[in-house]
């Protein structure tokens, strides 16, 4: 099959072919059809995560898949021909989804495809969509709250608008004017702050008090800290806990994304009644994941797709 590796940290990704892998007992093989690109996969091929996972080469990238079941192993309900989709999550990285084909488990990071939904925007939703879910749920966003989400215009920022949206909150995103702008606007944000600016002065003006809630998923963590009211949520996806905001005043939540089963479910019911957008800004195909790579380093809006199939 045709994949896209990695031979070594620091390496440009190439098209590359592997064996077709076989499903072992309580796996799928799924033939993908899409996927998205990711911050974790550039932080791969850079060794952000060398000394804290295992790797092992050649390293073929792609967290995020959609696809159709190919074929099951011993134990597995699924059957041949179901659209699934969902994030691979394995304890050594080596098997992505930037491939013609992946093995990953029944038992978590995969989930039914909506027959309403199609595989290209399955294929952008389960890393970005599982952890703007986790992040928005740490802060319980509710009517009457004020909510900013920092790095609105990213894929996880872009569901996180959404998410917070949906909860009756009303959300001041970070975007540069012009198409960006437009962008989170169109998503549902109320309030747009340029970050590029005062950000503090901007936001102020809008909460004077400060915002009851954040996500932050981009920038200054000690700038949001400050623009939080007393008794604020904070939730980050970038390792910033407790005991590094200074604040007694506040929760704050370090979030990583945890893409279960009930949690893709939910984000696909949600796609599927049109209540959230997929933001896919550009797509890519498998031969062209360095120049995406490349795009997702200089900042994109939106997700990156990958189209495999």
């Amino acid at each position: 099959m045709r994949a896209v590796t990695i031979d070594d940290f620091g390496t440009t990704p190439a098209i590359t072919e592997l064996a077709k892998p076989e499903p072992g007992p309580g796996e799928i093989l799924v033939k993908v059809h899409a996927s998205s690109l990711n911050g974790f996969d550039g932080a791969v091929i850079y060794g952000v995560f060398k000394d804290m996972l295992e790797h092992k080469f050649p390293v073929t990238l792609g967290k995020d898949f959609a696809g159709t079941v190919e074929a099951v192993g011993e134990g597995v309900a699924r059957a041949a021909g179901d659209r699934v989709f969902g994030v691979v999550m394995k304890p050594v990285v080596s098997d992505g989804a930037f491939a013609e084909y992946v093995v990953v488990a029944e038992g978590y990071g995969i989930a039914a495809v909506p027959e309403t939904v199609d595989l290209e925007r399955a294929g952008a939703l389960g890393l970005a969509g599982t952890a703007a879910a986790g992040a928005v749920d740490a802060i319980a966003p509710k009517a009457g709250d004020t909510v900013l989400v920092v790095g609105a215009t990213g894929g996880v920022g872009a569901y996180a608008v959404q998410l917070a949206v949906a909860s009756g909150a009303t959300v001041v995103a970070t975007a540069k004017p012009g198409a960006e702008t437009e962008f989170v606007s169109g998503l549902g944000a109320a309030h747009v702050v340029d970050h590029t600016g005062d950000i503090d002065a901007q936001v102020r003006a809008i909460a004077p008090n400060g915002v009851t809630a954040a996500v932050h998923l981009a920038g200054d963590p000690e700038q949001v800290v400050k623009l939080l009211a007393e008794g604020g949520r904070l939730a980050s996806t970038l390792g910033f806990g407790p005991e590094q905001a200074g604040r007694g005043d506040i929760t704050v939540t370090s979030v990583m994304a945890n893409p279960d089963t009930a949690t893709l479910d939910r984000l696909a019911a949600a796609v599927a009644a049109g209540e959230l957008q997929v933001p896919i800004g550009q797509t890519y195909p498998l031969d062209s994941v360095a120049e995406a790579v490349g795009a997702f380093g200089a900042g994109t809006v939106g997700k990156i797709a990958i189209s495999v199939a």
